[in-house]
Parts: structure tokens; C-alpha cells; sequence
């Protein structure tokens, strides 16, 4: 039987499925619900905050089923063989970041360490995200699968902005010696922007093989 994924989708959701493990580990120790583990440490001062606990909880647990649910969206064999798993489960990635990922990570942003300018880059990526998302149930529930599935890459990128802000957290480090709000404000910024450059040239590149399949068929 010939498997659902080529070995380009098989390796990319591998990748997806490592990280997804390491953000369940770093998720995993607050499933305790006390304010002196790890990040919190550093947010003592709005743990008192009710919206801002609610949030917080809400945006972490919220996570890895946007990840894995968005991850599944991509696959064209997955798509053509499973058609109903492609729209109920982009129907359940859809409602998890409009509903609870993107507004809680809206109230995380107001909060964000690292001042005005990594608060103003959070509280866009929040934005974005969901107006993305928005755009393409959108536009399938239009019928332009095209722009549906350029605003769902869109979607995706900024959802695995959550790999890349961890990613970045853990190697810097290594590298720079940037510390306190200089990190804060250079990840805030990185985690995302980047992410949106390499959505925005897939989708360019994509738009460019959709016009030469075009013009073979009709200058054959």
C-alpha cells in the first residue's frame, strides 16, 4: 500500500512531531498550576492577575493541538485520501487558534517582558495570526481553495512561532551574549517575522508552479 506522506512530508513531520515532544516537556511542569515554575518565575508580578492566569493556561495548553492538527493540513496525499479528517480537523485548528490561541496570546502580549517593543511585536503576531486564520476559513467557505491555502501557510508559520521563540531561547546563548530585554525584544521579533518572510516566498514560489503548469497546458 502506498504510504500517505513522500519523504520530504514524512521528514518535515517528523520535525514537527520532535519539537511538538519538547514543547510537551516544557508544557508538562505546569500542569502543576503554581507560580514558581520556570517562566513564571519571571511574571510574578501579573500572577495575580486573573485574565492574565486564564490566558496563560489557555495559550500553552492550546499549543501542541494547533501544532500537530496544523501540521496534518499540509499533506496532498492526506488531503485526497482522507478528504473528511482534512476538514474536520482544519475545522478544529481553525477554532482553537480564533477562539483560544490568538486572544490569549493578545492579553500574553499587553503583558510581555521586555517593554513596549517586544509588547507591540507579540500583540501583532496575536493579530495576524488570527486574521490569517480568519481569512482562509474564509476563503474556503468561498470556494477559493487557492487563497484558502495561501492565508492557511500564512496561519501555520505563525503558529510554529512558538518553535522558533523556544528555539531561539535555547541556542542565542550559545552564540550572543544578549541578555534581559535585548533578548526579550530580539526574540519577540524573531520568533515570528521570519517565519512570515519564508510563508510569503513559498507562497510565491507555489504561485510561479501553478502558472507554468498553466501555460504547458495551454502551449503545449
Amino acid at each position: 500500500m502506498k504510504s500517505p506522506l513522500s519523504p520530504v512530508n514524512g521528514f518535515f513531520l517528523l520535525v514537527i512531531l520532535f519539537f511538538s515532544w519538547l514543547m510537551f516537556r516544557i508544557t508538562w511542569p505546569f500542569t502543576s498550576f503554581r507560580s514558581d515554575v520556570g517562566f513564571l518565575l519571571s511574571k510574578q508580578h501579573v500572577w495575580h492577575l486573573v485574565a492574565w492566569r486564564i490566558a496563560f493556561y489557555t495559550h500553552i495548553f492550546s499549543s501542541l493541538p494547533v501544532l500537530l492538527l496544523g501540521c496534518l493540513q499540509f499533506f496532498p496525499r492526506i488531503r485526497k485520501r482522507y478528504p473528511r479528517f482534512h476538514i474536520r480537523s482544519g475545522k478544529l485548528y481553525v477554532l482553537i487558534i480564533l477562539v483560544l490561541a490568538a486572544p490569549s496570546g493578545l492579553v500574553l502580549g499587553v503583558y510581555a517582558n521586555g517593554g513596549a517593543v517586544a509588547q507591540i511585536s507579540f500583540c501583532l503576531l496575536a493579530v495576524a495570526w488570527w486574521l490569517f486564520t480568519w481569512t482562509g476559513y474564509r476563503n474556503i467557505r468561498k470556494g477559493e481553495p487557492k487563497r484558502h491555502a495561501e492565508f492557511m501557510i500564512r496561519s501555520y508559520a505563525l503558529a510554529l512561532s512558538a518553535i522558533t521563540l523556544r528555539s531561539y531561547v535555547f541556542l542565542l546563548p550559545a552564540f550572543f551574549s544578549l541578555q534581559g530585554r535585548e533578548m526579550y525584544v530580539f526574540v519577540a521579533w524573531m520568533s515570528w517575522v521570519p517565519n512570515l518572510l519564508i510563508a510569503e516566498l513559498l507562497i510565491r514560489l507555489f504561485r510561479r508552479k501553478r502558472q507554468a503548469v498553466r501555460s504547458a497546458r495551454i502551449h503545449p
